[in-house]
C-alpha cells in the first residue's frame, strides 16, 4: 500500500523552471465542474451555447485580480513596504468576497453588452459560483492554511474526520480546526439547496440572493474560528462585517424587488440593459 508522507507538498507538478501549485489545480476543477454545471442549466434556460463561457474566460481573471486586490488593501501596512510581492499571489493570499465584487460587476457589464437579463444570469450561475467556492477550500486544504485555532487530536478525531485530513491538520506538532473543511461542507450544502429551489417557483434574482445569504450565513461562523483573518480592527472580522451586510441586503433586496413586481420571471424592467 502507498504510504502517504504528510504534509502533502503544496505543489502538484514541476514543468522545468514552472511549478504547478495543488492550489491552482483545484480551483482549476472547481471552474470546469462549475461551468459545465451551468452550461447544462443555460441548455434548459434559452442561453445561447457559449455564452456562458464567454462570460468566465473574461470574469475569472477579473475575479483573481479583484481578489487580490482586496487581500491586498486589508493587509496594505506590510505590502506598502513590499510592493514587490503585490502580485504574487502564492505569497499572502486572495480574498473570496473581492472575488465575488469583481465576479458580480463583470457579469453586470456583460450581460448589459449581450442584451441578457443580469439576475436571470446571476442565478443561473449561483451553484456554480459557490460548487467553485466549496472545491476551491481544497486548495487551503493542502497548503496548510484557513485553519483555525489550536485543538486536539481526540477532538478531530471525534469529529470522525479521515487520517488523511487529521494529518494535514498537523502543523509543526500542533492540530488545527479544519475551518476549510466546515465552509467547504456548508457550501456544497448550498449548491444542493440551490439546485432544489429552482424546483419552486422562487422569483428572477432569488436564487442568486439565497446564495448570497446561504454563504455569508456560513462564512460568518467559520470565520470567527480562523487564525488569519483581515482585521478592520483589532476586534472587528472584515470577512464576519461584510457576511452581516451581504445578508442584510440580500433580504433587503429580495423583499424591494417583491414588492415592486421586479422579481416576477416575466418581468423585463430590471434585466440591466
Amino acid at each position: 500500500m502507498l504510504a502517504l508522507i504528510y504534509p502533502f507538498n503544496p505543489i502538484a507538478i514541476h514543468l522545468g523552471p514552472i511549478a504547478v501549485h495543488w492550489y491552482g489545480v483545484i480551483i482549476g476543477i472547481g471552474v470546469i465542474l462549475g461551468l459545465l454545471l451551468a452550461e447544462k442549466e443555460g441548455k434548459k434556460r434559452g442561453i445561447p451555447s457559449g455564452t456562458i463561457g464567454d462570460l468566465i474566460i473574461i470574469a475569472l481573471p477579473i475575479a483573481i485580480i479583484c481578489a487580490r486586490t482586496y487581500y491586498v488593501l486589508f493587509e496594505w501596512s506590510y505590502y506598502k513596504n513590499h510592493l514587490n510581492e503585490i502580485p504574487a499571489v502564492w505569497h499572502g493570499g486572495i480574498a473570496i468576497h473581492g472575488g465575488i465584487i469583481g465576479a458580480v460587476l463583470t457579469a453586470i457589464w456583460f450581460c448589459r453588452k449581450r442584451k441578457i437579463s443580469f439576475w436571470k444570469m446571476a442565478d443561473l450561475l449561483a451553484p456554480s459560483l459557490l460548487l467553485g467556492q466549496a472545491i476551491g477550500r481544497w486548495g487551503n486544504f493542502m497548503n496548510q492554511e484557513a485553519h483555525g485555532g489550536p485543538v486536539s487530536r481526540s477532538f478531530l478525531e471525534s469529529l470522525h474526520l479521515p487520517d488523511f485530513i487529521i494529518n494535514q491538520m498537523n502543523i509543526n506538532g500542533v492540530y488545527y480546526h479544519p475551518t476549510f473543511l466546515y465552509e467547504s461542507i456548508w457550501s456544497f450544502t448550498g449548491v444542493i439547496l440551490l439546485i432544489l429551489l429552482r424546483r419552486i417557483d422562487f422569483r428572477r434574482g432569488e436564487i442568486f440572493l439565497t446564495y448570497l445569504l446561504w454563504y455569508s450565513i456560513g462564512r460568518f461562523f467559520v470565520e470567527g474560528l480562523r487564525t488569519d483573518s483581515l482585521m478592520l480592527t483589532s476586534h472587528i472580522r472584515i470577512a464576519q462585517l461584510v457576511s452581516i451586510v451581504c445578508v442584510i441586503l440580500s433580504i433587503v433586496i429580495a423583499l424591494y424587488r417583491r414588492k415592486k413586481g421586479y422579481a416576477l420571471l416575466s418581468s423585463t424592467a430590471d434585466n440591466f440593459q
